[in-house]
């Protein structure tokens, strides 16, 4: 089984272990913890520009973790697939950079705000795969016994984002997961031109 994944997708196989890895250590490596964070404070003035990547492959606590492998095991090696290798690549590092580029624009001079996670390439991930499959039916996290076509479910994820962006105290970069969001829709229509009327396509045979 798990040669059968490093074949099918071994972009995302990679970044999956990795950044199960590396959460888990850091977990008990105060030090690498700090070093691997997005300090927009920092990034700001020019320094520890790493950590756009590396605040990505670390995580908060275990629940963080879980809920964010769980989305990326749910939705990457499929979305590798379906776009090639070097194509889900791209779009997962270039979204961890572009989906926390708002959030050092908003927190430069807040020298004690500091971001780490995948969430924002994971929802470029998942936004590109609504492209490709927009009537999977998806559950909706706490609901399990809900299940909604991906189109609506990415409609509500963004309207979520901006209401908790403007709103919410929760410590939560919700600015990165809709930029991340944007990210994995936009590149998506770049390197795949056909997506567009492929995702019509498929909206369209609702009503068939």
């Amino acid at each position: 089984m798990l040669l059968e994944y490093w074949n099918a997708a071994p972009v995302a196989s990679i970044i999956f272990i990795f950044t199960l890895i590396t959460s888990i250590y850091a977990f008990n490596n105060t030090e690498l913890f700090g070093k691997f964070m997005l300090h927009p404070y920092s990034v700001s003035k020019g320094n520890k520009l790493y950590t756009f990547i590396t605040s990505g492959l670390i995580h908060a606590d275990w629940m963080h973790l879980i809920f964010n492998m769980v989305a990326f095991y749910s939705f990457g090696f499929a979305l590798e697939i379906m776009m090639g290798s070097w194509k889900f690549g791209l779009i997962y590092f270039v979204a961890l950079i572009l989906s926390d580029m708002p959030t050092v624009f908003r927190h430069k001079d807040d020298f004690r705000y500091s971001s780490l996670g995948a969430s924002g390439a994971i929802s470029a991930v998942l936004f590109s795969y609504i492209l490709f499959q927009p009537l999977t039916k998806l559950g909706i996290i706490f609901i399990p016994f809900l299940r909604i076509y991906a189109i609506a479910f990415g409609v509500l994820y963004l309207i979520y984002c901006v209401y908790m962006s403007k709103n919410s105290r929760d410590n939560i970069n919700h600015d990165a997961h809709f930029f991340g969001a944007l990210t994995g829709l936009i590149l998506t229509v770049i390197l795949k031109p056909g997506i567009i009327p492929h995702f019509i396509e498929q909206l369209s045979s609702i009503w068939q």
